[in-house]
């Protein structure tokens, strides 16, 4: 197979989908594989390495028109939809249930969009999702202990607060991958943590890995209210699989909140979880509303690229592989995980969180296999 890796153009996006080593795998695997030159630059990988793993070399014109299957980090931008070719197979990010206009570009290309974030294990691990969720559960606590200073209009707080004066209350929304990295940082910190979830069985898990500046509270409207109150940091963890996230703190709700207080919302490629936030950019990561500033950076993890691409393609490159291997068909057929990645096939609907999101007709995907 043709495999291309173009260059990352999303603002401050500087991952890339393949590393050299990953690069020589696949050339050693008999199939051909095109970078884009400067791909890796910004994740610490320069050309010469890719050229002696047996990569070429190429425009990002060629890069597209050659490939048969087009490995990225994140999800096409409008400049790169003419460049999508039908039964072209890309495998990257997509968030589609957050983005109509991405979701509708894609069908007309009649293109394989393979999403990473929907695939699922039997446990119901998202594994191409968890490494950038690890990343951005971690990196929301950076952020917000930095928009926590006054000089970037917080309350002026440390989030560890020292001996004699009270740490920070942060709240966490949602116990998984997200919430559970954003609480043990915040509690390396010494903040007082608090995390919401639905699901009793994970509330007793972190029960019992989690320090004890960590609570777990069930997660309801009053619960939700009663600590927004106290917080100075709230993070957004909540994890629909493919689905728009659920809009759990709503517009009114931050009157409740102290002036100079941060929420970050790591759920915002999903459409946020709360009803204020926007994606925002690591240019300009952050806006205010009722004296509560906002961040809303929708690629966290490419602020430190280098750590990021590397936890990124230690999980898709065994599918990718697979893939390249047997063809995204009877990859699919044979893995039902991967093809649970499966969102749109030839201009068909088949994830049903999509269709939903937009009213669109979903096609069944055993059909679109059949017919392919």
């Amino acid at each position: 197979m043709i495999i291309g890796v173009p260059k990352e153009i999303k603002t401050n996006e500087n991952r890339i989908a393949l590393v050299p080593a990953g690069a020589e795998a696949l050339v050693q695997a008999g199939h051909t594989v095109l970078v884009e030159r400067g791909g890796g630059v910004g994740s610490g990988f320069e050309d010469e390495q890719y050229v002696a793993a047996g990569a070429q070399m190429l425009d990002v014109e060629d890069v597209w028109a050659r490939a048969e299957m087009i490995m990225k980090v994140k999800e096409p931008i409008p400049v790169e939809y003419p460049r999508i070719r039908e039964n072209q197979v890309l495998f990257t990010y997509f968030h589609f249930a957050a983005d109509e206009t991405l979701t509708r570009a894609i069908i007309d290309t009649k293109c394989v969009a393979i999403a990473y974030e929907t695939v699922q294990l039997p446990s119901n691990e998202l594994p191409l999702l968890t490494p950038m969720s690890e990343v951005a559960g971690r990196m929301a606590i950076q952020a917000g202990a930095k928009y926590l200073e006054k000089y970037y209009g917080g309350r002026g707080m440390l989030l560890g607060g020292v001996p004699g004066v009270a740490p920070a209350n942060v709240l966490i929304i949602g116990g998984g991958v997200v919430g559970i990295n954003a609480a043990k940082m915040a509690a390396g910190f010494g903040a007082r943590v608090t995390i919401l979830d639905l699901s009793l069985e994970r509330l007793r898990y972190l029960s019992d890995v989690m320090p004890a500046n960590v609570e777990m509270i069930y997660s309801n409207r009053h619960n939700l209210l009663e600590r927004l109150e106290h917080a100075d940091l709230v993070v957004g963890a909540v994890l629909l699989p493919g689905a728009k996230a659920p809009k759990l703190v709503k517009r009114e709700d931050l009157k409740l909140m102290k002036k100079g207080s941060v929420i970050v919302d790591v759920a915002v490629d999903q459409g946020g979880c709360v009803e204020t936030i926007r994606p925002t950019t690591h240019e300009n990561p952050i806006y205010e509303i009722d004296g509560v500033i906002h961040y809303g950076v929708a690629n966290m993890p490419g602020g430190v690229p280098r750590t990021s691409t590397l936890a990124l393609t230690n999980a898709t490159f065994p599918y990718a592989a697979r893939l390249a291997r047997l063809g995204w068909e009877q990859a699919c057929r044979q893995d039902h995980s991967l093809l649970l990645g499966l969102n749109i096939v030839g201009g068909k609907v088949v994830y049903p969180a999509v269709a939903e999101a937009f009213g669109l007709p979903i096609s069944q995907v055993d059909e679109v296999l059949r017919t392919s």
